[in-house]
């Protein structure tokens, strides 16, 4: 008996110890198998976005892809190679962004997808820090005479399947108890084309989305959307969870556009910001350390990705704001001592 328990007992350890060595050899997230390395050696980052959203993503009349959401994968490529347009792009419509990521078709999803706790723990995900504040409205036209929810009873409203809208819709209404028909597609643009048509007496998206679409719409003037808002949204980029760098590199990434324009760090003057007697701008530039390294990025990262694209201000700017034609204000989307909601950590 005493010689088979220490059989069984030899057996067990052996087994523990195929089992521990294994399970190091499977994971090393952070090591020389993180995407980072990987994305380095193909030399181009690949990004999801929805490629029909002005302002966000979209293709503009010299078919470059332009918008908030590009912007953010280029600075990833500015960031690993200096070379703000190594991006190959791929539309994703919202059905198809989780499973792109998932399954490696992408290295990045800047897609104004909104960070729900689902989403970052059930659906293996790991999230950036939220590049827009936004919040879901509803657009009619001006000739449905709907001036408030209430006055939508009855009525169909157009949304997407596999959005949040889709959800926030149907508890706002259940709450307010008001009866409505949904009208849901995948598409995002069969959605607002049955909305055009008249077949939808209201449609339903983020209210940056609806600003945006209005602009592609005939006769935008007569559209409105409506005060209330429905939920609250946060967009942010994503990548595959399970890769501790390279999802430091995203977050970083962002956070240095934002932490850029708090120290008024621009595109037009970093380079001369180099040499700052501002130890955090010193720190923030890479000049003497080495914050860079830990994510498989160069020190001077920051100096790349604001050089090529700008702080988060110009952007911003560039893409939505007041000279822009969505004509957005920045409202949440303001630094912090001015009154929003952008805050970034320190770095050190």
């Amino acid at each position: 008996m005493f010689m088979f328990k220490s059989a069984l007992s030899s057996v067990i350890t052996v087994l523990t110890i195929s089992l521990i060595a294994c399970s190091s050899n499977t994971v090393t997230p952070g090591k020389n198998n993180s995407l980072v390395n990987r994305i380095k050696n193909r030399g181009r980052v690949i990004c999801g976005v929805s490629g029909e959203i002005p302002g966000f993503s979209f293709v503009d009349t010299d078919g470059r892809y332009r918008g908030l959401d590009v912007d953010v994968c280029r600075a990833m490529a500015a960031a690993l190679f200096d070379k703000p347009d190594a991006v190959d792009y791929r539309n994703l419509n919202a059905k198809e962004r989780f499973t792109a990521v998932q399954t490696g078709e992408v290295d990045l999803l800047s897609r104004n997808t909104t960070l729900t706790i689902s989403r970052d723990t059930s659906v293996g995900m790991a999230f950036g820090p939220i590049v827009f504040y936004d919040g879901q409205g509803i657009m009619v036209s001006k000739r449905s005479k709907v001036k408030s929810l209430k006055d939508l009873n009855g009525k169909a409203i157009c949304t997407q399947t596999g959005t949040t809208n889709e959800q926030n819709l149907a508890d706002k209404m259940k709450l307010l108890g008001i009866n409505y028909k949904p009208v849901v597609f995948e598409d995002i643009n069969t959605a607002f084309a049955t909305y055009q048509q008249g077949r939808c007496s209201a449609i339903t998206s983020d209210k940056s989305q609806l600003i945006s679409r209005r602009t592609t719409l005939p006769e935008r003037e007569n559209h409105i959307i409506l005060g209330e808002s429905l939920s609250q949204e946060p967009l942010a980029p994503a990548v595959a969870d399970g890769d501790a760098k390279w999802a430091d590199a995203l977050k970083w990434v962002i956070y240095a556009l934002i932490k850029a324009e708090e120290l008024g760090i621009t595109s037009q003057n970093v380079m001369q910001k180099i040499n700052s007697d501002n130890p955090e701008i010193n720190r923030l530039l890479g000049n003497g350390s080495n914050l860079g390294e830990g994510m498989g990025l160069s020190n001077d990262f920051v100096v790349r990705v604001i050089k090529h694209v700008g702080n988060y201000g110009e952007i911003y700017d560039r893409n939505l704001g007041l000279k822009t034609e969505l004509n957005l204000p920045r409202s949440y989307n303001r630094q912090w001592m001015k009154g929003g909601l952008l805050y970034a950590p320190p770095f050190r």
